[in-house]
């Protein structure tokens, strides 16, 4: 990679405004759900929990989905939960207060979930354990830096495991989301973010380096179409 993909942007997407609400949210956050799940994206992160969940077996598994958005991924964990016959409660942790409304909302025929409010920098974060921390498209709106102290957060609050699901910044990437949110998006945060999130994204030696600054040891990093990372660290 050369040019603008040798190094991550810090360039802030329209969607780091915690303030965002309205149609405009709502209209990006179902784009977002359907471009996830068209793109494969959803696999990443259930292939994860498959992997933690047969390294520690245990009658139930507590679940905190970190940047949960509109609740898509916790949804997709459900689903999978039920298929595979395991016991899961989720929590979805967003910062902004507008989305979790959203999450609520469309979360409302699930039981087992809780949706709260809360920044992942607040010293609150680590006082609840959970099993497993997951986190989709949501690592790469911070800086190296604070993804260090985060996945050092990370590190405390979860008993077994974390999943990571998050871009592979690279060009083919870039251009092709460029192209599908132009043609198909009537959202113009999604326009926007779709292209931006992929310079913000992340190449192998990035984690590598960022998950060693921040103690966890022994990672496992998979490259998934299309053009995702799963990091997989086991806390245990």
């Amino acid at each position: 990679m050369m040019g603008r993909f040798s190094q991550r942007s810090y360039e802030k997407e329209i969607m780091d405004d915690l303030e965002f609400e309205g149609p405009v949210l709502d209209q990006s956050l179902k784009e977002l759900r359907t471009i996830n799940k068209f793109l494969g994206g959803n696999k990443v992160t259930t292939s994860g929990l498959e992997y933690i969940v047969k390294k520690f077996p245990q009658d139930c598994y507590s679940i905190a989905d970190i940047g949960c958005g509109g609740g898509d991924m916790i949804r997709v964990m459900s689903d999978w939960a039920k298929k595979k016959n395991h016991t899961c409660k989720f929590i979805g942790i967003d910062a902004n207060p507008n989305t979790i409304e959203f999450a609520r909302e469309r979360l409302k025929d699930l039981d087992g979930v809780a949706l709260k409010t809360e920044n992942v920098f607040d010293e609150s974060f680590e006082e609840d354990q959970v099993d497993i921390i997951t986190c989709t498209l949501f690592t790469h709106h911070f800086t190296d830096d604070e993804l260090i102290r985060l996945f050092g957060s990370f590190k405390k609050k979860a008993k077994l495991g974390i999943i990571i699901n998050d871009l592979h910044r690279h060009r083919v990437a870039y251009f092709s989301i460029k192209l599908l949110t132009k043609i198909f998006s009537k959202s113009p945060m999604v326009q926007n973010d779709g292209p931006l999130s992929v310079l913000r994204g992340f190449s192998r030696n990035d984690l590598n380096k960022t998950l060693s600054l921040s103690g966890i040891k022994n990672a496992k990093i998979k490259w998934f179409w299309a053009f995702r990372w799963q990091v997989v660290g086991l806390i245990l």
